[in-house]
């Protein structure tokens, strides 16, 4: 932001601490305003035509700006992906440990990214590797939603599953 000498604009419409207008002035009477009353002139809307500048007390403006900035990051949540890989030969109890861990990511508010890799002559069968996923999909169904169906990528075959917005 502009401010106080970094303005270069000849004329600015000027808008006063208590928020009214005082009309199109020249930058000089306006620096002469700002100082007369111990605060600076900021710049506030540099494509308007003159450019409309505040006498404000700038330190203070930053200050409550920077406030709100840290305040909607406190508010933001960060949604990580987590992976669970599968095989297309799974058997049940590797299956049920592989979903137990899809189910407390899913818990935590994360993402979770089921993958089935081929191997060797297995990309042949990838009916089996979207059976698992479906299956992994299926159990998962009353926490999570899919967010992507199985599909394949190279010799890997993956699914989405994002956790139910419980708002």
């Amino acid at each position: 932001m502009n401010v106080n000498e970094k303005i270069r604009a000849r004329e600015v419409r000027l808008i006063d601490v208590n928020g009214e207008q005082l009309g199109v002035k020249s930058r000089n009477e306006a620096l002469d305003i700002a100082a007369n009353a111990n605060l600076d002139l900021v710049m506030v809307a540099p494509n308007a035509k003159p450019p409309v500048c505040r006498v404000m007390d700038y330190g203070k403006y930053r200050f409550e700006q920077q406030k709100k900035e840290k305040e909607a990051r406190k508010k933001q949540t960060v949604i990580k992906v987590k992976e669970v890989r599968l095989s297309p030969g799974i058997e049940d109890h590797d299956f049920n440990t592989k979903l137990r861990n899809a189910r407390k990511f899913l818990e935590k508010g994360d993402k979770v990214k089921a993958s089935v890799r081929f191997r060797g002559r297995a990309i042949t069968h990838k009916e089996l590797g979207q059976k698992v996923l479906e299956r992994m999909a299926e159990e998962c169904k009353d926490i999570a939603q899919v967010e992507t169906k199985p599909k394949m990528e190279g010799r890997s075959m993956f699914l989405m599953l994002a956790p139910l917005n419980e708002k």
